[in-house]
């Protein structure tokens, strides 16, 4: 058995009777005569018995269906699965409902501007007479509206309005380079592009004029761009054929904001993989999976009520932005930030966080981490009275940044480190408001989520290192991918290796107290003469080492039986690579781990590869340092630092490791 960690934090009597999560399990009792004792308890029956749980959600969250549904679920099957046909629906009438002159419906800040509000007066006004722009221009249901876009209220503004009209909506964030872009939406054929002049990042403006001219010209399909000049107000879109400026758009006296009933399984949006290789896959999700799912979400596992801002750091290309509006459901303000975490440096988000009142504060586990590596305190710079949560995602969370949270941020704060991912814009794992949070884990599987740990041989196990899986469908599981003919690539991406049953690719331990630890992706798996190791591992181990800025691990199966583990490390800024680093790592990893944990050789690289949703790029490292093709082993357009893959490439051609 394994030893339990340190409790770093327990919900009050207060926090737990307060918690949405506590008035549904009572609404349960009462209207159901379903009566659990704990969260583990619920979770089981919610995992179980899928049909009765998803009917719960649609009654306890009194969803606005234009049309009665003739059945929970045809059938338990991935994929493939209907849900509540018959019935129709519309995301973005379930977030005006919530419309509360009290409270803003969106705060935006930026590195060059300060934090203005919307009101939801202003915020509906705006969308009605979106929509009725975007009806003008022939677009209907079903249609595709893409945005090449910074987090900005106009981006906010233009999903609501195609949300409501039934077109489908993706978006792209401006730093991504233009055959990434173009890989990404001419799949879709989009007639509408709302698109920026450029950005700032770091302090720094990046004109996006020629690209923005390049991108319009690869799309065929485009009929109409909305040009918004963001970095210059002067800007025009005299490059781009039949565009209009943004504020041209607005024409007269606002109509009535409506909203078109669509079928359950009506297609919401478009997200894309990170596509380490070939073109991206292009996951579409439905207007009902996604609201039960984030309704369920916001509100019974992280736990956000009416009134409260909830803040998550992200851009308008990685799914978060679209988990962060959802926010808006249980009536809660969307805080946007547009810019860099780390300018003018790392304390900019916590000052914007007392600024703004922030109740709910979501982030990157790399941005907690580096938080913790610059020693900063934020609890002796800020008053961050209102705060009460911390969500983490996008890697795993390691034990030293949970304390650093608990020890420099707040004593008496909810930590929520979540996993789940760009398939089901959700998180299979995370946190609930009844239970505790230990050390380095993660509180709980989320409700409806069959999530298990499975060995080699396909067998539950608990307390041991297993293969992440998920059992029963779930509704905001892909309808689709977009133009994928026989779910090929969909049945490829998680179904080959356990049939009918979502593989997802994290290695994870469930503990026997139904939290669980997130070790990294299993295909980076390290696997060390037959024993399984996490990447996780190794770089929570690193990075208790401050003179170290990132890192980057491998393990190559060579002929004969042979292996090499390489850890590449980039080093902070000022600091010399020497034998005492080298040292260091070995003797942390050696002592805290095992001997296997030792790589076999530490090599300084100048930068670690990522993609552009912020995820290391492993696997394709592994590929290329064993020869193959850098065409096949990662696709350079869909990187956030491309320029990275050069020392790899030569690290590969010197060593000859193939």
């Amino acid at each position: 058995m394994q030893e339990t960690p340190a409790l770093l934090w327990k919900p009050s009597s207060e926090f737990q009777t307060r918690s949405h999560l506590h008035n549904y399990m009572r609404w349960l009792e009462s209207e159901h005569q379903l009566k659990f004792a704990n969260y583990e308890e619920l979770w089981a029956w919610s995992s179980s018995s899928i049909e009765d749980f998803w009917e719960s959600i649609w009654q306890y969250f009194e969803v606005i269906t234009h049309s009665p549904y003739s059945a929970i679920l045809n059938e338990r099957v991935m994929p493939g699965a209907k849900w509540f046909e018959g019935s129709t629906l519309n995301y973005a009438e379930h977030i005006f409902r919530k419309a509360n002159e009290a409270y803003p419906a969106l705060i935006f800040h930026s590195e060059r501007l300060q934090p203005i509000e919307i009101s939801w007066g202003e915020l509906e006004s705006q969308v009605a007479s979106m929509r009725h722009f975007l009806k003008e221009q022939g677009i209907k249901q079903g249609d595709r509206i893409v945005a090449y876009l910074p987090n900005i209220p106009e981006a906010s503004i233009a999903f609501l309005a195609a949300c409501s009209l039934g077109a489908i909506w993706s978006s792209s964030s401006p730093d991504f380079g233009v055959q990434s872009v173009v890989d990404r939406f001419s799949q879709i054929e989009p007639k509408i592009l709302f698109a920026v002049d450029g950005y700032q990042y770091n302090g720094k403006p990046y004109d996006r004029t020629s690209e923005l001219t390049e991108l319009c010209a690869a799309l065929p399909t485009l009929e109409r761009t909305v040009f918004i000049p963001y970095l210059n107000p002067a800007a025009e879109p005299d490059t781009l054929k039949n565009a209009i400026k943004w504020n041209d758009t607005f024409r007269g006296d606002a109509p009535v904001l409506e909203f078109d009933p669509l079928p359950f399984d009506h297609p919401i949006w478009v997200l894309y993989s990170s596509g380490t290789t070939g073109i991206p896959k292009a996951i579409t999700h439905s207007h009902g999976g996604v609201l039960l799912e984030h309704l369920k979400y916001l509100a019974l596992q992280n736990d956000v009520h009416e009134g409260e801002r909830f803040f998550w750091f992200s851009t308008t290309g990685w799914m978060m932005w679209n988990f962060l509006h959802a926010s808006m459901l249980v009536g809660a303000t969307a805080v946007l930030y547009d810019g860099s975490p780390g300018y003018p440096d790392l304390n900019t988000l916590w000052k914007f966080a007392e600024d703004t009142g922030i109740h709910h504060f979501g982030t990157s586990a790399p941005y907690l981490v580096a938080c913790m590596k610059a020693e900063l305190a934020p609890k002796d710079s800020f008053k961050l009275k209102n705060l009460r949560s911390i969500g983490s995602t996008g890697a795993p969370l390691p034990p030293e940044a949970f304390d650093w949270v608990y020890k420099n941020v707040k004593k008496d704060l909810w930590l929520c480190s979540m996993a789940g991912g760009t398939d089901v814009c959700t998180a299979f794992v995370g946190s609930n408001p009844i239970s505790p949070v230990y050390e380095g884990e993660i509180q709980c599987r989320a409700l409806g989520c069959a999530l298990d740990s499975w060995d080699e041989s396909g067998k539950s196990v608990v307390n041991e290192l297993g293969e992440m899986v998920i059992t029963q469908v779930m509704p905001s599981m892909p309808i689709y991918f977009w133009n994928d003919p026989d779910n090929k690539r969909y049945q490829s991406s998680y179904f080959e290796m356990y049939p009918g049953i979502w593989r997802h690719g994290d290695w994870i331990r469930l503990t026997d107290r139904g939290s669980l630890i997130i070790f990294g992706r299993s295909d980076a798996t390290l696997n060390r003469h037959g024993v399984r190791i996490g990447t996780a591992e190794i770089y929570r181990g690193v990075d208790k080492i401050k003179s170290i800025k990132d890192s980057l691990i491998v393990n190559l199966e060579l002929s004969g039986g042979q292996h090499y583990m390489p850890l590449f490390v980039v080093m902070q800024e000022g600091v010399s690579f020497s034998q005492e680093v080298i040292d260091q790592i070995r003797t942390t990893l050696k002592s805290e781990y095992s001997p296997r944990h030792v790589p076999d050789e530490v090599i300084q690289a100048p930068d670690i590869p990522y993609t552009i949703s912020g995820k290391k790029l492993e696997a394709p490292i592994k590929k290329i340092l064993l020869g193959m093709d850098i065409g096949k082993a990662a696709n350079p357009d869909s990187m956030k630092n491309p320029e990275s893959l050069a020392f790899f490439i030569d690290f590969a051609n010197q060593k000859k490791l193939n």
